[in-house]
């Protein structure tokens, strides 16, 4: 899927000039003139987002899409909205050697040594001193081209030239099913890149074939965050494996899901640089999601997604210190993550005051949302009460609630049952 990025407003066009053709090449000329004249407009994008956003956290990003899809071309009109010059090497068609430097003989090896001498693309990046790296069919190269990309990947050198800061790498891939005979990326090369999935919106195309593409523009950092946004990151990335070792690093049994997103200190370390980018943009969750799963795969990356979310849960001993004015999260696995917090805070310090006030905060969380939200925590912080503790009037106006949720559970788990034997 094409992506147009010339910042030309889509109520505007630069029709070319149509010069009276001199012979049958300057009329075909003409016509893929007007062919190329398209317009740009706003719209928002998911994986494009995700896409611009990685890139200008400076780190690798693979897209995989079949082939068609409009990956090298979304790579071609990223490069002009960054005004970038873009390099494209294909991988499958070059030697290790390649990437990894010829041997070179000096005048004196035995006392210069035999330096390794780079490609001349690689040259003509660093003499640019800025540029687009698009590495294109990643997956048909054989596994010692891989081998020798590792380290022009993480550590942007080729040969004795050192690829300056200004440089981004972007490659793109098919899966191995429909790539020209294709391998799987190697497990160490594969952990090197953000995967994001490219995929087309038939709106966009059709849209675009009408002569309209979507721009793309790097995020707008608020510099205001910036400190507020790595440390969020640090505690995110730090309070999940603090509580869930196992998942530093895990590397996947499977071949296949080797060559993608797995979680390692080393992709651990590329979310929290992710993290911190999509909340200084105010970049959407959708756009995390893609990011995050991206990274250290779907399961990894759903855990952290959601403690990302507990994360932004009020904190429950505001909760508890004023039930009747709380402010409760509007979605609803949310709400009772908050609500199963108070009643933890509750056991970790059994007092009458704070069992009354948690129930108080229950019977707000009633009037102000689904009340089956409820009936799970209500239940545990019932089974708190001591025997010296009178039972509150709160607890009278939910016992309706919770015996009315569990009859209706009764009844819809009766009607499957009775589906079932039908």
């Amino acid at each position: 899927m094409p992506v147009s990025t010339r910042p030309t407003p889509a109520t505007e066009r630069t029709t070319a000039a149509v010069q009276p053709p001199t012979s049958a090449l300057d009329t075909a000329a003409a016509l893929l003139a007007l062919l190329r004249d398209t317009a740009v407009e706003p719209r928002p994008d998911d994986q494009l987002e995700a896409l611009t956003l990685a890139v200008a956290a400076d780190l690798p990003v693979l897209l995989w899409g079949e082939p068609g899809i409009g990956k090298t071309a979304a790579l071609h009109q990223l490069a002009d909205a960054l005004e970038l010059p873009l390099t494209t090497v294909i991988a499958s068609v070059h030697e290790p050697s390649d990437f990894a430097g010829l041997p070179i003989v000096g005048d004196d090896p035995a006392e210069q040594g035999v330096p390794m001498a780079p490609p001349d693309w690689a040259v003509r990046l660093v003499r640019a001193g800025r540029g687009l790296l698009f590495l294109d069919e990643l997956s048909t190269a054989a596994p010692a081209v891989q081998a020798a990309l590792l380290r022009l990947v993480l550590e942007r050198r080729i040969g004795s030239l050192r690829l300056p800061p200004e440089v981004r790498i972007v490659a793109a891939a098919n899966p191995r099913s429909s790539a020209a005979d294709g391998w799987e990326l190697s497990p160490p090369l594969a952990n090197r890149f953000v995967h994001l999935q490219w995929t087309h919106d038939h709106q966009v195309v059709v849209r675009g074939l009408g002569g309209t593409w979507p721009v793309a523009t790097l995020p707008r950092l608020d510099p205001n965050r910036l400190p507020e946004a790595v440390a969020y990151a640090r505690r995110a990335v730090c309070g999940l494996l603090s509580t869930r070792p196992t998942l530093v690093h895990r590397l996947p049994k499977d071949e296949a899901r080797r060559g993608g997103a797995w979680p390692s200190p080393r992709s651990w370390e590329t979310a929290l640089r992710l993290i911190a980018f999509a909340t200084a943009a105010g970049s959407s969750r959708e756009v995390l999601s893609l990011l995050v799963r991206g990274t250290v795969g779907d399961g990894p990356g759903l855990e952290l997604l959601a403690s990302l979310d507990r994360m932004d849960l009020p904190d429950p001993e505001a909760l508890l210190a004023d039930p009747e004015g709380a402010e409760l999260p509007e979605r609803g696995d949310l709400r009772q993550a908050a609500l199963e917090g108070v009643v933890a805070a509750v056991n970790a310090r059994p007092e009458k005051a704070r069992w009354d006030a948690a129930w108080a905060l229950f019977g707000r969380a009633v009037e102000t949302g689904p009340p089956d939200l409820v009936v799970v925590p209500a239940t545990t912080l019932a089974a708190l009460r001591r025997a010296d503790w009178e039972v509150p009037e709160a607890i009278e106006r939910l016992a309706g609630v919770v015996a009315l949720s569990r009859r209706a559970d009764a009844a819809a788990r009766a009607a499957t049952a009775a589906g079932a034997g039908r």
